[in-house]
């Protein structure tokens, strides 16, 4: 007892950390920061995913006294100049909206910070790029998040049950299987077509990184279970189906993501 105790609580660690580095690593996790402006502390967290209705705030932190900013922005790999837009000061914060765009449009955007004839870029001398999509009922998300968690946390359980001396991963591989395939192939593409207008955009019908991620999760689960009906130890397939999922699983959610051809009208996927 306390031996499957201790296995849980490893797996438990090892997909809470495995989330963690995923969520910070993505490319919709803010851009934080803080820089030091005449005289004052800036901190910042500019955001790069919008979800639903309604257009995005851009604030950043500028203290109580009065300092002057200008929110840039521009359709993503559109050649035209950078709109501005004044911001507004409440309280510590200046702040400004972001237009809304279509589902998987995108804004590259920054700020500036001007006294007298100093002016201060934020985030530094670079863009951030945020992306919108149609409007996804907590529900739902919750429970797509909430299967695929699941799935990874059963997967590294029986890639750790897969080490033992004795293992016994059948019923653990066919429940890694279960979890993976409904927060993925049922729940995710529901998600993709909230979101996005499209079900499915991994193989066959394109190359979108997140849904050929979960494609090759459940594929090699699918294998996993397979072997233990035609193998007397299937502890090594077992094994490489864990180390295959932790991998990709680690590869940041969305890193290729759907983003509309603003020229085209089209979404692309990569």
């Amino acid at each position: 007892m306390l031996k499957k105790v201790l296995l849980w609580a490893l797996a438990l660690a090892i997909t809470m950390a495995a989330g963690v580095y995923q969520r910070v690593t993505g490319p919709t996790y803010p851009v934080d920061g803080n820089l030091n402006f005449d005289g004052r502390l800036i901190s910042y967290s500019l955001p790069r995913s919008h979800n639903g209705d309604g257009g995005q705030i851009v604030a950043v932190k500028v203290g109580s006294e009065p300092i002057e900013g200008t929110l840039h922005y521009k359709r993503y790999q559109v050649e035209e100049p950078f709109s501005h837009q004044e911001m507004l000061q409440g309280g510590d914060s200046l702040y400004e909206y972001l237009p809304h765009q279509p589902p998987a449009g995108k804004l590259e955007y920054y700020v500036t910070l001007h006294v007298a004839d100093t002016t201060v870029y934020v985030p530094g001398q670079k863009t951030v790029v945020i992306r919108f999509t149609g409007a996804v009922p907590l529900g739902i998300l919750i429970a797509h998040v909430f299967f695929i968690f699941l799935g990874m946390l059963w997967s590294n359980r029986t890639g750790l049950e897969a080490l033992t001396a004795k293992p016994n991963t059948k019923s653990l591989t066919l429940v890694t299987v279960v979890l993976l395939f409904i927060g993925g192939l049922i729940f995710g593409p529901v998600v993709q077509k909230l979101a996005f207008g499209q079900l499915w955009t991994g193989v066959p019908f394109g190359w979108d990184l997140t849904d050929n991620k979960t494609l090759i999760f459940v594929v090699v689960w699918g294998i996993a279970l397979w072997r233990h009906r035609h193998a007397a130890n299937p502890r090594y397939i077992v094994l490489a189906a864990a180390l295959v999922t932790i991998i990709m699983y680690l590869i940041p959610h969305s890193v290729l993501g759907s983003t509309l051809d603003y020229n085209t009208g089209e979404v692309t996927t990569g």
